[in-house]
């Protein structure tokens, strides 16, 4: 099946960039339905309508992959450090904890008077 948008075909295997959001891949697979012609994009996994979609050149759709997994790289290591971040909480949390509990509460201790 083939698709034409801004005059040029769209096949799969095309690389394209949806105008809507700038997500940009490439076309794996192209159907229709009464309501439009649609692709899935291999960067998404999703299906974009066919009518908002631009060809883009092979190295322009390269940048945009390499730019993609750096965003996702850096999301991961950001993932972790936040986990990291919610375990060392956590741990001090347990430790102010078992400090208190060791605190003397008795009636002995002085008082603020009244």
């Amino acid at each position: 099946m083939e698709v034409h948008a801004q005059g040029k075909s769209i096949i799969k295997g095309s690389h394209v960039r949806y105008t809507g959001t700038g997500s940009a891949g490439e076309v794996l697979d192209i159907k229709s339905d009464d309501e439009g012609t649609w692709a899935k994009i291999d960067t998404t996994d999703l299906w974009y309508n066919s009518e908002f979609l631009e060809p883009i050149n092979p190295r322009e759709y390269e940048r945009l992959k390499l730019r993609n997994q750096r965003r996702k790289e850096v999301s991961a290591k950001d993932d972790e450090q936040e986990t990291t971040k919610s375990k060392d909480d956590i741990a001090k949390a347990v430790n102010s904890k078992k400090k208190l509990e060791d605190v003397d509460m008795s009636n002995e201790l002085c008082d603020g008077g009244g």
